[in-house]
């Protein structure tokens, strides 16, 4: 299967979860509506982390989710990064089928909403770094990784 990039837009994330970005003028823009906790007694996790860039096209196998937690990726230094989302298919997995691949800017964070399946945190052009906000109780339902049938993401024409 073949995902070609598309522009992040809120518009077209939205059924994912939401696009983190700065105002235009001075001032601040809130977005603690886009966080989702929902289990009570998980801890708020604030880490950061440093990604080596990978070539297109992107070749992959793999995708994950958070049962109870959005996540959230906010840019401190990157180029452009994907945002690779698909719908849950009838088992419960990703749909693949129905999977969209974004290209985000070095401005735009994301908000994964609670149990959106996502690929994981995959960079371009060079080193990126970036703050990840999420709950976790430090059980195994934090994270869960499966594997999918290959795809490759590739730039648009």
């Amino acid at each position: 299967m073949r995902l070609i990039l598309e522009e992040l837009t809120a518009e077209a994330f939205a059924p994912f979860g939401d696009v983190l970005a700065c105002p235009e003028q001075p001032g601040r823009v809130y977005t603690e509506a886009a966080l989702d906790n929902r289990r009570a007694h998980a801890k708020p996790s604030l880490s950061f982390s440093t990604k080596e860039p990978v070539a297109l096209p992107l070749a992959s196998t793999t995708m994950e989710r958070h049962l109870h937690s959005s996540q959230s990726f906010v840019p401190m230094d990157a180029g452009r990064w994907l945002v690779l989302v698909a719908p849950h298919g009838a088992d419960g997995g990703p749909d693949m089928a129905k999977a969209r691949a974004f290209l985000a800017r070095p401005d735009q964070g994301v908000t994964y909403g609670a149990n959106v399946w996502h690929h994981p945190s995959t960079v371009f052009d060079r080193i990126a770094r970036f703050a990840i906000f999420m709950w976790k109780d430090g059980s195994s339902d934090d994270d869960e990784f499966v594997q999918v049938a290959p795809f490759t993401v590739v730039e648009g024409a």
